[in-house]
């Protein structure tokens, strides 16, 4: 596991850009499970403002690691979010986008992606190994949609497994920890103050979390980890 620690969000993006550059110069066709929430959103953005040109956009795949189940043109899709902020300003093929259908039957709609990472995804030891699974980190240390009240979801036999919010009730469809963990890298940014105390744990790896947040549990066999953080997320290590 790696941990970088940046004094600005546009440093962090600027890090991570060059950490998928490197990916891209190994691999022809590169995988990349999305997530949501403000850093990607920070990220969205500066590769739309800074990299439509530098970046070979029709060999990069995008999935997402979750999706809150509404339709996509609702402002709390995951899907939406990555349209308006980065979608609609790269030249990225429609063909390359593989996005969780939140309006379809959430139980239905897990297998349905899963059938589809099976067939789009390169299968290692029969599981869907994402060149690139990026995830965020909860308020809670829940990690893609998998939160703490539901953590045998993590250990699920299944690809994609269905997740239900804890306050809202909302249903969300997620990668399980098989597939997370399968991934050749692992890439966590985390950015804000309000994730200090998580990162600390977490990173630490304090024995009495490691059953209790989802996020504790990401160990990608090819121990391919990073954490992208900023100075704010990141000002408790080592305390």
């Amino acid at each position: 596991m790696q941990t970088k620690i940046f004094n600005t969000k546009e440093e962090l993006n600027r890090s991570f850009t060059e950490y998928l550059k490197e990916i891209l110069k190994a691999r022809e066709r590169v995988t990349v499970a999305l997530s949501g929430g403000s850093t990607p959103k920070s990220l969205f953005d500066y590769w739309a403002d800074n990299h439509r040109n530098d970046i070979d956009w029709n060999r990069i795949f995008l999935f997402w690691g979750d999706e809150r189940c509404v339709p996509p043109t609702d402002e709390q899709s995951n899907y939406n979010m990555t349209k308006n902020h980065l979608l609609d300003y790269v030249p990225i093929p429609e063909r390359n986008i593989f996005r969780i259908k939140g309006e379809n039957d959430p139980a239905a709609e897990a297998e349905r992606y899963s059938t589809l990472l099976q067939m789009e995804v390169e299968v290692v030891n029969g599981v869907p190994s994402f060149d690139l699974v990026i995830l965020g980190l909860g308020d809670d240390g829940h990690t893609a949609s998998i939160f703490p009240q539901e953590m045998e979801l993590w250990k699920s036999t299944q690809l994609c497994v269905v997740a239900t919010h804890p306050d809202s009730g909302q249903k969300r469809v997620s990668l399980s920890g098989k597939v997370i963990n399968r991934a050749q890298r692992v890439a966590f940014l985390v950015t804000g103050a309000a994730k200090a105390e998580k990162v600390k744990e977490i990173i630490e790896s304090r024995k009495e979390v490691k059953d209790i947040y989802p996020a504790a549990k990401v160990k990608p066999v090819s121990g391919n980890l990073m954490w992208f953080l900023d100075k704010e997320a990141g000002e408790l290590l080592g305390n």
